[in-house]
């Protein structure tokens, strides 16, 4: 039987990737690829939509990038000068095909495909008033209530979309493609990745900066919050036509998402991660012999641990990149052993010594707690284990598939009572003033944070509409009268 990993779900699954271009007559193959240089971010789906200045054509299907778009025959029917594509991890609805973005609708001025990266937090109560007054919806990702929203509105493209941003909270990087036009835009505080670069006289959007480095195109510029990029025949034209507020960027980005060779706000993640490596090595110091990161979203940490505290850095475990799925019934036994499907001790450089393990996270403390338990019968002496970000203490509601707050490890423990569950012989974590020194601050601003930290903090940036309405009441009839 086939089935998937279940070794894999104590680390935050992420979020989804957008990618669109503009003006170049290998729009869908240009798409593909920048969308397989952002295949991290989500790997259950993907879709590419693509126009050649008539018609719409789309591609959608479970599966990775690679698979999905490597036939040459898929590609051949995706012609045209513009696209946009997605790769996806469900954080909201099944995943299932009628699931997969980017979403397609015909509307009375054209077709109109869109792609989002985020949650809406208040998409259920938006559908179910958008329900009640007689919209069908074909699948059930927030995604959909924007294109109900731009149904219902009225005016042009632009005007629809503004009127249908509006009425919406959450976080969100949002692609829009018509006949005419690609509209990149991004929520008011900046949670979500979006950047800007063009390639020749093609313009084009995506979530990271290694989307654009996989096609040879120029960085431009982040797309600021609450920003509104849209490029067309006459080129491309900047408006903001959201309330300002504070930018809140999602600092787990830093820690985890993006890839490490990926640029956010002008500094190298891979230089962010070594820099909150280095705190974590003058915050909490130990007597070891050996620094040794959980592969792979550990190793630049490590690195920076290894580098500040002068301990020497080994790969001392090694992962197994082919553990996508298993191809055997995962009994007890097996799921005894499944960490080892993806990690395996080098005895070679543990055994004897005192060890520095360092990771980004802890989830629910399964895996933790299994290669706390496969170094110890390794040899070493003495297992430490030092985490590169605050505990993970609560849910994230804006585009991070986490568990319910009761199975976060952090949630109901002490760090204590964690370094017990886990078996190490001693546990910490980055502070959060220094997670922020490593970002180059002097430390977090408790009166006006300036990251979205709420997984570890509980500091919630955008109002959780569904969450406390239990997705109930007028609010679409509400706000629409506000913001007349």
């Amino acid at each position: 039987m086939l089935t998937t990993n279940p070794f894999d779900d104590d680390k935050l699954k992420e979020e989804c990737a957008v990618f669109g271009i503009w003006g170049t007559k290998d729009a869908a193959a240009h798409t593909a690829l920048g969308l397989h240089a952002q295949q991290h971010r989500g790997q259950e789906a993907c879709g590419i939509v693509c126009n050649n200045g008539d018609e719409f054509n789309a591609h959608r299907a479970l599966g990775q990038v690679g698979d999905v778009f490597g036939d040459h025959r898929v590609m051949e029917r995706l012609e045209g000068k513009a696209a946009i594509g997605h790769t996806r991890y469900s954080t909201t609805g099944e995943p299932n095909l009628r699931n997969v973005q980017p979403v397609y609708a015909d509307f009375a001025f054209g077709g109109l495909a869109l792609a989002h990266n985020g949650n809406l937090t208040n998409a259920i109560s938006l559908r179910n008033e958008l329900v009640q007054t007689g919209s069908i919806f074909q699948s059930t990702t927030d995604t959909e209530v924007l294109i109900h929203l731009i149904a219902t509105s009225k005016g042009k493209v632009r005007d629809r979309l503004i009127t249908a941003l509006r009425l919406i909270e959450g976080a969100y990087s949002v692609v829009l493609l018509t006949r005419k036009k690609l509209i990149g835009v991004r929520d008011p505080r900046g949670v979500r990745p979006l950047v800007l670069g063009k390639l020749g006289d093609a313009y084009m959007f995506a979530s990271e900066t290694v989307a654009l480095d996989i096609i040879g195109a120029e960085f431009i510029r982040e797309v600021e919050p609450g920003e509104m990029i849209t490029v067309d025949e006459s080129g491309l034209t900047s408006e903001f036509p959201l309330d300002k507020t504070d930018s809140r960027f999602c600092i787990f980005e830093y820690v985890y998402f993006s890839r490490p060779d990926s640029i956010i706000e002008g500094r190298s993640v891979y230089d962010a991660r070594k820099h909150i490596g280095k705190e974590l090595a003058m915050e909490f110091p130990v007597e070891a012999d050996v620094v040794i990161p959980i592969p792979d979203s550990g190793v630049p940490s490590a690195l920076g641990y290894a580098e500040e505290s002068g301990i020497p850095f080994e790969l001392g475990i090694i992962r197994n990149h082919y553990i996508g799925r298993t191809f055997i019934e995962p009994t007890d036994e097996i799921r005894h052993l499944g960490v080892k499907l993806k990690h395996n001790a080098n005895r070679g450089h543990i055994e004897g010594k005192r060890v520095v393990l360092v990771d980004d996270s802890i989830v629910r403390g399964t895996t933790s707690r299994k290669i706390v338990e496969m170094v110890r019968d390794a040899g070493a002496k003495e297992v430490h284990m030092r985490i590169s970000s605050p505990p993970t203490s609560h849910s994230c509601f804006y585009g991070v598939d986490t568990p319910e707050r009761k199975s976060l490890l952090a949630s109901s423990n002490t760090i204590e009572q964690m370094r017990e569950l886990i078996g190490a012989d001693s546990l910490a974590f980055v502070t959060m003033d220094g997670m922020y020194r490593a970002m180059g601050e002097d430390g977090r601003n408790n009166d006006a944070p300036q990251y979205c930290d709420a997984c570890f903090s509980g500091d919630y940036p955008i109002a959780l509409v569904d969450k406390e309405n239990k997705g109930t009441g007028q609010q679409l009839t509400n706000l629409r009268e506000q913001r007349r």
